[in-house]
């Protein structure tokens, strides 16, 4: 199972270089850590660059969803089977991306992180955002999803881009865990530890009222569209069951 490290950056010219720096000194594969710079117009993409990451960038700001769909695109181009998304900002230890890797030998599965925000000193805002979010998300994937906001997850990444998750923002990470959880994927919930560093040096950009109602938003019309898909799948084989190949003894049908 080969690896790749995708993270998504904006405007992170203060956090990334450690980030990408710390990858690099423990991971198998150091041509593996990927920065896709989501049009920042900061140094982030020098930073990551001077610090030993492959770096792509988008020409403009066009959201996380889109960072990470070019980061698993690239992955799958260079031959990896799994990447793993890592947040710029430096909340994830490098060393959870480490232990994703090697948690779950069943490379098909998605691996969602799952964060104590109050033993991490998250804020009240976060924590009550993730709290609705993982109520909301759940209800409409009909399943128990644990943590619908952590950025450090492993994606195998040929199954994660064939779900066709197309939001461009935060969204993408919910629309994921919904059309996932419709086509059957094995979701592995891992629990992993989370930085949250004092207001005046945490970079952002998140808000923590208006992302997730846009999550939630987003996963109201995936899961609008993934259920009238199914019914109209149903509604068809009614119409035309399908019809035995060879004709049953005495000239008789059997219904099945």
């Amino acid at each position: 199972m080969r690896a790749a490290i995708v993270v998504p950056a904006f405007q992170a010219e203060r956090a990334v270089a450690a980030v990408v720096a710390e990858l690099g000194r423990i991971w198998p594969d150091p041509e593996a850590v990927m920065v896709v710079d989501d049009g920042s117009t900061d140094g982030t993409a020098e930073q990551a660059r001077e610090a030993g990451a492959q770096v792509l960038r988008h020409a403009r700001n066009r959201g996380k969803g889109a960072a990470l769909r070019t980061g698993l695109r690239a992955a799958l181009d260079r031959g990896f089977d799994v990447a793993i998304s890592v947040d710029a900002d430096g909340q994830h230890p490098p060393r959870e991306a480490l232990r994703l890797r090697g948690c779950c030998v069943d490379p098909e599965a998605l691996v969602v992180g799952v964060r104590d925000l109050e033993a991490a000193g998250a804020p009240r805002a976060n924590r009550m955002s993730n709290a609705f979010s993982n109520v909301a998300i759940s209800g409409f994937a009909w399943s128990r999803l644990q943590d619908t906001q952590c950025g450090l997850r492993r994606y195998p990444i040929a199954a994660t881009l064939a779900l066709g998750a197309s939001a461009d923002g935060y969204g993408f990470e919910a629309e994921v865990l919904i059309r996932a959880t419709a086509a059957r994927m094995r979701i592995v919930h891992v629990p992993v530890r989370v930085i949250y560093p004092p207001e005046p040096e945490r970079v952002t950009h998140f808000d923590p009222v208006w992302d997730p109602t846009r999550m939630v938003f987003r996963v109201i019309a995936t899961s609008a569209s993934t259920r009238a898909r199914w019914l109209r799948t149903r509604i068809a084989r009614r119409r035309h069951p399908p019809t035995s190949a060879a004709a049953p003894a005495h000239g008789r049908m059997t219904l099945r």
